[in-house]
């Protein structure tokens, strides 16, 4: 099998890979190589948004350092760029650099998103977390999570769309309440 893999220039290793972090949301990447191939496959995270299960994702984070962030980033700090993240954390900004290709650095608007008391990680939220949002019912939450599972992790909400074969109406509803 390895022959067959190497006589059609695909690297197995690089292969199981690809299917790890298209299939397990929570896959924690453990060096900068995997990092990069991550970013090739749209895999990001939203410093201003991510979980403590997110953070954990990047390989040199600790349980602690993910909480802090978390816990900061629901203070009202917000994360601009990577050198915020490495004073948040009080690490030089060397060390965290290569986990930039990866971090997204997206601004919301606070007034607009104020209202909305409940917002999900549309690639780790379970069928019950998914049914809180206003306009997703039993049978779609349980389709965002078959497809996710079958399909790996949403890129984008134009991904989430169009995998979901979902109308302009309903994303226009869903955006506020899912982040990826």
């Amino acid at each position: 099998m390895n022959q067959n893999w190497l006589w059609l220039g695909i690297n197995p290793r690089l292969q199981k890979l690809r299917y790890k972090l298209s299939s397990d949301p929570y896959y924690r990447l453990q060096s900068g190589e995997e990092i990069a191939i991550a970013a090739q496959l749209g895999v990001r995270i939203d410093a201003n948004q991510a979980t403590v299960d997110d953070w954990l994702r990047l390989p040199g984070l600790s349980i602690h350092q993910a909480r802090s962030l978390v816990e900061l980033s629901r203070s009202g700090v917000k994360f601009y760029c990577i050198e915020d993240v490495a004073a948040g954390l009080s690490v030089p900004v060397q060390r965290l650099k290569p986990l930039e290709v990866i971090l997204n650095f997206s601004y919301y608007d606070d007034e607009a998103t104020e209202g909305l008391a409940y917002i999900v990680n549309a690639n780790t939220a379970t069928v019950e977390s998914l049914i809180k949002i206003p306009i997703i019912d039993i049978t779609l939450a349980q389709a965002v999570v078959d497809n996710r599972t079958s399909g790996g992790a949403y890129r984008n909400l134009v991904d989430f769309q169009r995998r979901l074969n979902l109308s302009g109406d309903a994303i226009a509803q869903l955006m506020y309440y899912l982040r990826f």
